[in-house]
């Protein structure tokens, strides 16, 4: 997803290093311990507190967490203590929760290191709380549900589009916000009053929308990510919108008919689409990074996806786009995706995150736009399709629509003398 814009960040701190080790100072009720039940975090995001919840729990004899948005449970299984503190490490991000245990409190910070420039965001926590943001709601003055129009703005000016789908049940509020490059997966909140409220933290991102209603009927609020991102948007109804098809985003430039590559994969061993494993083949090849959620959701469906179709003549490679320059870095982020997510199908290195840089070690593309990115490949080694970004299953219609897609093309292809 294309959100280069939303995390311009800067090192965290000495304010909030003085505030961390302040809060060390501790009362004499801190622990070791993670009492389990229902929690309720709030993020410092852009300097405005924004609610999540988790869950903890003992499995197997072994403390677990899960981040809950909407119907989405995201398991946080490598939880470690080391004195009064806890660390949530956040599955297959570079990111953690480290906190002070005080009780049914907790009180530290939010750490994101798979960015070229790592930042820190104050967290807290209490257990016992449930509702996402208010525990009182004023009654909702208005009913959101369905299909929006909407325009973000960021601070130089610039605008997108995107669609809002909204579910809303009383006070309860879910949807989410599909753009031309991928989707804000599962958010939820309420409407209080007049006041739209949304949240979503997946572990490596965290998004906070809000809005109010406009005498014509429209909505218009902001919207605030990591650590000094903010964006203003507008949204009026509008069942029929659309935006721009995502097979039309990135094509291959005059002259090409082939993607070509060499790159190495987890063992160090160079891989281009002329090895035999690919030879005869349908090839999806999927343009990915291990620190994007919407590469998170894609790789979801792929896995098992390949699992069940890689008799019928398809392979799928993974094209991994990662932080570090450093291959032993990138591949040991990549393996933990890997070993999380089952992927059974070779996943390759190719280098970094930048877009430009990504560009050139695929010189057949216009450009890339968007991680994820996915390329239909026939039989022959031609390209016949490309996919930009990704719409998860927290888009509902949106996803059942690609699967089908998605399903069709092969289908098509595999079909084909």
């Amino acid at each position: 997803m294309n959100k280069n814009s939303l995390f311009k960040y800067s090192f965290f701190t000495l304010a909030w290093a003085a505030m961390g080790l302040q809060g060390c100072s501790s009362p004499s009720t801190a622990t070791s311990e993670l009492p389990e039940g229902a929690w309720r975090g709030i993020l410092q995001v852009s300097n405005q507190p924004m609610p999540f919840n988790f869950t903890v729990s003992t499995q197997e004899g072994k403390k677990v967490a899960y981040l809950l948005n909407a119907d989405e449970k995201i398991l946080i299984d490598e939880i470690s203590f080391s004195q009064d503190s806890v660390r949530l490490q956040m599955h297959i991000f570079d990111a953690a929760l480290i906190a002070k245990v005080d009780g049914d409190k907790l009180n530290g910070r939010w750490e994101r290191k798979d960015q070229a420039v790592p930042y820190s965001l104050p967290f807290t926590a209490e257990k016992g709380k449930t509702a996402r943001f208010s525990e009182n709601p004023a009654k909702p003055a208005l009913d959101v549900s369905g299909k929006w129009e909407v325009l973000f703005t960021q601070e130089d000016g610039k605008t997108y589009p995107a669609i809002g789908e909204f579910q809303q049940q009383g006070n309860a509020l879910t949807g989410t916000f599909l753009t031309a490059t991928g989707d804000y997966r599962y958010l939820q909140g309420q409407v209080d009053g007049d006041q739209l409220k949304l949240s979503a933290f997946d572990g490596a991102h965290a998004y906070l929308f809000t809005a109010q209603p406009q005498p014509d009927g429209s909505l218009k609020g902001d919207f605030y990510a990591g650590q000094s991102s903010h964006e203003t948007w507008t949204a009026k109804r509008n069942d029929n919108f659309q935006l721009a098809s995502a097979d039309t985003l990135t094509y291959l430039k005059p002259g090409y008919e082939r993607l070509d590559f060499s790159f190495p994969d987890l063992n160090g061993k160079k891989v281009s689409l002329n090895d035999p494993q690919f030879k005869g083949k349908v090839v999806i090849a999927q343009i990915f990074g291990s620190w994007c959620p919407n590469c998170m959701d894609e790789t979801q469906f792929l896995a098992p996806w390949y699992a069940k179709n890689k008799n019928r003549g398809v392979e799928v490679v993974g094209l991994g786009y990662e932080v570090s320059p450093d291959f032993e870095k990138a591949k040991a982020r990549v393996e933990k995706m890997r070993d999380r997510l089952n992927v059974t199908y070779p996943l390759l290195i190719g280098g970094t995150k930048d877009k430009e840089l990504v560009a050139k070690s695929l010189p057949a593309l216009n450009h890339v736009l968007s991680f994820p990115t996915t390329i239909f490949i026939d039989k022959q080694g031609k390209v016949r399709k490309i996919h930009t970004g990704f719409s998860g299953p927290g888009t509902g219609k949106y996803y059942d629509a690609f699967v089908q897609d998605f399903n069709k093309t092969v289908d098509e292809l595999l079909a084909e003398k």
